[in-house]
This record gives structure tokens, sequence and C-alpha cells, in this order.
């Protein structure tokens, strides 16, 4: 009984603390993961606009139905042309460089255009506009063409940082911290157990001196180019990620043998208590050994889910998988290029991520290299100046970031909508 008093204290006073404060669902940190809870973004010179009352939560995550002969559906892809992607509005050409109510007025005036653009491209890269050099014109353009904002999809789970530092201010800050300079954030959609935002807006208010490009990716080509074999694997099994890991627990190799099975059993009921009392989506504790020097953890891993689902609106099948940031296996192959991870903290520790079959079989080394080679194939460096925005669809295109060198501050704005969006669901044309 002694014994097992004095583990509960020590679960309650490292494990406990822990995932109250450092869980979060990585994205290469992830993604899903998140190096970017600790970002710093010094806020722009202008007073941001005030906010008093916080955007609704993220929307639940829309799976659709299962993609049924899912191979003959990739195979009448291959045949149609390749969307454009993305589509680009760039000021200078348009006359409007240096006039910002020529440009408020341009946006209020194509604000429909403008979002059919997103749909139909995945991508809208909007350069050389002085109204978004500043965290209030940078509302203004997206309240202006009609998106609707929500909370960060870690809302539940952890606090990001706001670009202001206010509460309940809209826009977040992205992954800018110095110690995560050489971390290359891998391509993922933003999503957190149920919840996913349907679009974002990535702007900058200042590039790295060199490198940090946002990395965009359109997830329908990543659909068409992946194996056939592969993609058919992926139908039949889904993936599920690892969330979280709690490397915590060497200690109990030096307990008694008999001890150790239910020292272990009262640890993972109570840290499974209080990591699923925290999140809103059902999460399983497992033994393991793997990683941080193969000491003994406890590893989080969320439900299994679809690799691949249809477009909410268009109905177009898409890739939306972040294995590419969560693999662990693809993230420590980038440290031969970027270094290694660099972990300053708890709570950094505690984000690691990996992937798996959804049936929890491990995927093989050559399809994780498929996976790798066919994102990298489909993505595009975008080197954003300040006042750059990048308006996308979350469903349909990747996002991730380059290393860098020097100072960085990128914000981001989350949607659960926008305006007009039944209308084009309605008006969708018949896909395959």
């Amino acid at each position: 009984m002694t014994n097992m008093v004095r583990i509960a204290n020590l679960v309650v006073l490292t494990i406990i603390p822990a995932i109250c404060s450092g869980f979060v669902i990585p994205h290469d940190r992830s993604p899903s993961t998140i190096s970017r809870r600790h970002a710093t973004l010094s806020p722009p010179k202008t007073e941001p606009v005030e906010t008093n009352t916080p955007p609704p939560l993220a929307p639940l995550t829309i799976w659709g139905d299962e993609i049924a002969e899912i191979a003959e559906v990739q195979a009448k892809y291959r045949k149609l042309p390749r969307p454009e992607f993305p589509k680009r509005i760039d000021a200078g050409k348009l006359g409007l460089s240096g006039d910002i109510p020529a440009q408020l007025e341009y946006f209020r005036n194509n604000a429909a255009e403008i979002k059919a653009m997103m749909v139909e491209s995945a991508a809208v890269v909007i350069t050389g506009f002085d109204l978004m050099k500043e965290q209030d014109g940078f509302q203004e353009f997206y309240e202006t063409i009609g998106m609707k904002t929500c909370l960060d999809p870690l809302h539940s789970v952890s606090a990001r940082p706001t670009v202001d530092g206010k509460k309940n201010s809209p826009v977040y800050e992205a992954v800018n911290k110095e110690s995560r300079k050489n971390f290359f954030i891998g391509m993922h959609n933003e999503f957190v157990g149920t919840r996913a935002p349907r679009a974002a807006a990535f702007v900058c208010f200042k590039p790295a001196e060199t490198g940090g490009e946002f990395l965009i990716a359109d997830g329908r080509s990543m659909f068409r180019d992946l194996d056939t074999e592969l993609v058919q694997r992926l139908a039949n099994r889904n993936i599920r990620y690892s969330v979280m890991e709690l490397p915590f627990f060497d200690w109990i190799s030096n307990l008694p043998e008999l001890v150790q099975e239910p020292a272990k059993g009262f640890i993972k009921g109570l840290a499974s208590a209080a990591i699923n009392a925290k999140v809103d989506f059902n999460v399983d504790l497992r033994w393991g050994e793997a990683g941080y020097d193969r000491t003994r953890m406890l590893q989080a891993r969320a439900p299994s889910q679809p690799a691949i689902v249809r477009h909410p609106v268009t109905n177009e099948p898409t890739w939306f998988c972040n294995v590419h940031s969560h693999s662990a296996v693809l993230r420590k192959n980038r440290e031969s290029l970027y270094g290694a991870e660099r972990f300053e903290d708890g709570a950094s520790q505690i984000n690691k991520s990996d992937m798996f079959f959804g049936d929890d079989g491990d995927i093989s080394d050559e399809d994780l290299e498929e996976m790798d080679r066919v994102t990298m194939k489909n993505v595009q460096y975008i080197k954003m100046n300040t006042g750059d925005v990048v308006l996308l669809d979350n469903y349909k295109c990747l996002h991730g970031r380059n290393v860098f060198d020097g100072t960085r501050k990128h914000g981001v704005a989350w949607f659960e909508g926008w305006s007009g969006e039944e209308d084009m669901k309605a008006n969708a044309q018949p896909t395959p």
C-alpha cells in the first residue's frame, strides 16, 4: 500500500501538471505538433482592433462518407486536367500599389470571386497590398471578403499565443520562435481531434532574413499522384496518430517486480482520465519504450480516421492526412538536412507525434517514403513579404514552413466558413 501511495503522489506531481500545461496536438511538434504554442510574434506598430467576445469554436471535422471504389475514382481523376494551384492576386498588376482605400474597395467588390478562387484552386496568394501590413488591416481584409473567424482548433487543449497578446484576438502567432528555426514544419491540414477550420489566412508582418517560406500543397494532386496500391491500403485500414508521449516512467523498472504491472495500470488509468477530461475526443494510452533514448513512456493515440476525404463543398477527393508532419520516421530523416529537433522544456518533449495505420499496425518505410515523395513533389515554396496573405481552403490545401534564419513574424486567422458557402455547395458540379 505504501508503494502505491508513493506512486500516486509521483503521478500527481509529475504527470498531471505536464498534461495540464503542455498537452497539444502536434504538427511536427505537431501539425497536427506544436512548437507553435511557444512562438513569439511582436505586435504591429498600430493599435490592434479590440475584441471583446471570443470567436466560436472551430467547426467539427467533416469526414464524410467512405469513398467507394477509391482506386477507380483515382483513375478517373488522373485523366482530368490538374486544377490551377494556387491562384494569385498582385496589387501592382492591378494598379493598386500604395492606395489602401482602393485596395479595400477592390476586396469589397471582388469578395465573391476571391472566395470562389480559394475553393476552386485550394489557395490564393495575395501580394503587394499595403492594407494587410498590420493586424487591424489584415482583419479588415478578411472581414470585407466575408470570412467568418473561429477559435484556434487547439483551443480545447492549449492556448496558442495571439499576435497582439489579447485573450480573444482572432489572429494567432505562426511558428516564429528562434529555437525552432531549424525545424522544418511538415505539410499538414489544420485539425485537432474532432475539430478542423474550413479555411485559413496566413499573413506576413515581417519575413525572415533567410528562408522561412510558407509551404503549400494541393491535396487533390496528392490523391492523384500516390501509388494506387497505397491509396487502397490506406482506404482499407485508415490511419491513426500518436499525439502525445509521456516519457517519465523509467523509475517503474526500479520497483519490485510484483508491483510494476499494478503500478503501470494505476498510472495509465489516472493519466487517461486526466487527458480525456481535457480534450474533446477519445485518447487511447499505450505503454511503450520507443524514442527518448528508449525510456519507458505512455503514448496517447487519437481515434482511427481516413487519410482521403471528399471536400465538404465540391465533393472532390483530397488528401487530408498529416503523415508528413506527424511521422517520427520522416521527421528523423529531415534531421540530416536541418539538424536535430530542439526540445527545450517538458511540454516540447510531450508534444512528440507519430503515425500508424488505423488498426495500430506500423506503416512501412516504403509507404512512408512514397507519401514523402509525393508530398514534396507537390510542395510550392511561397516567399511572403510584409502584407502578403495566403488564403487557403483547409480541406484541399496542406501547409507547412521552411527553416529560417533571422526574425520571422507571421500570423494566422482560422475560419469556420464564409458568406456564400451554402450557395457554392448547392451549385457544385457533379464529381467522379
